[in-house]
């Protein structure tokens, strides 16, 4: 299913990370940093908190706005019944909690944007936030317990990013968006998200270009979120293999976050909700606004699985959900 608006602009956004992510490929495109994954609070947990309200506050203040004139607030994360975006959104008004794991920012503005298109609202904000120590202990092993990682394994981003979208005019739009099918692919392993991934991509990816009826040349950039870099490979070699297809535009936000040769922890590159925003919320924002990329394709995956039901011998099943900006 794909949405078209004529109606819906990309107005401004906001980036707060870590220390992992300040040492990446892009440190110098982030509004704020910390240099520890407390951010001075007394639990990792709260930490995350800290990094929504920062980034909530962070774009209400570069936007010149303050938080009544807000409509809609679209948040999801990692933990428990979201409670880092309840938590770091509970001044803000009007809120609707999601969970799409890794894909959540891309859903979080399709939701904010139909809701604008429609004509109920104005102005909505959508944010997605994640921590590795918080991550790591809900979905394998405290870090704590010094379990060795595969590879494969990516590693959970450490930040909060948000986007305002609205009715007003930028020289961002919101051209089109193809919501995500659930994807079982008979994969098991939680330390290879990309090759669990890596199929719902594929999935969105083609019936995007089917639906729009356009070329995978029509993008200046394509991007997929946290596929890291072998995900990546397998996407590449698939649609080249089964489809003809030859993604020279593309990159995946999880290789791009990181430097993967000097952080060597970081193993196949990153993952978390807020991975894939930092990255499209910050750099790729920076081109477009300077008009130095012109039309990006954001597909923004997910693994939609519980540690319970790992134990249990289930497969873990993958989502993938597209946006396309273009420069007005």
């Amino acid at each position: 299913m794909t949405f078209y608006y004529n109606n819906v602009y990309l107005n401004n956004t906001s980036c707060v990370t870590g220390p992992y992510e300040k040492d990446g490929l892009l440190g110098e495109y982030f509004d704020k940093s910390y240099s520890d994954l407390y951010m001075g609070e007394k639990s990792f947990e709260k930490g995350e908190i800290r990094l929504v309200k920062d980034s909530l506050n962070i774009l209400l203040r570069k936007s010149k706005i303050n938080s009544d004139s807000i409509d809609l607030v679209v948040g999801g994360d990692l933990l428990n019944q979201i409670t880092a975006s309840t938590y770091g959104s509970v001044d803000i008004g009007n809120f609707i909690g999601i969970y799409g794991a890794c894909s959540s920012s891309v859903l979080g503005m399709i939701i904010v944007s139909n809701f604008i298109e429609g004509g109920f609202i104005s102005r909505g904000i959508s944010l997605v936030s994640s921590h590795n120590m918080t991550s790591e202990k809900q979905f394998r092993y405290p870090t704590e317990y010094g379990a060795p990682r595969k590879n494969s394994s990516t590693f959970t981003s450490t930040g909060s990013a948000c986007c305002l979208l609205s009715n007003k005019k930028s020289n961002v739009r919101v051209d089109c968006a193809t919501l995500g099918r659930i994807i079982d692919y008979k994969e098991n392993d939680p330390n290879d998200m990309g090759r669990v991934m890596a199929p719902s991509a594929i999935d969105t990816l083609l019936r995007h270009l089917k639906d729009t009826g356009r070329d995978v040349s029509y993008y200046d950039l394509i991007l997929t979120g946290d596929l890291g870099k072998y995900g990546m490979e397998i996407l590449k070699d698939y649609l080249d293999k089964e489809y003809d297809i030859i993604l020279s535009n593309y990159n995946d936000c999880g290789v791009m976050l990181y430097d993967l040769e000097k952080q060597s922890d970081i193993h196949a590159g990153g993952s978390g909700p807020v991975c894939s925003a930092l990255v499209v919320y910050s750099y790729i924002y920076e081109l477009m606004k300077k008009k130095k990329l012109k039309r990006v394709l954001f597909l923004a995956t997910g693994a939609l699985f519980s540690p319970l039901l790992i134990y249990q011998k289930e497969n873990i099943n993958s989502i993938c959900h597209a946006i396309s900006l273009e420069v007005v």
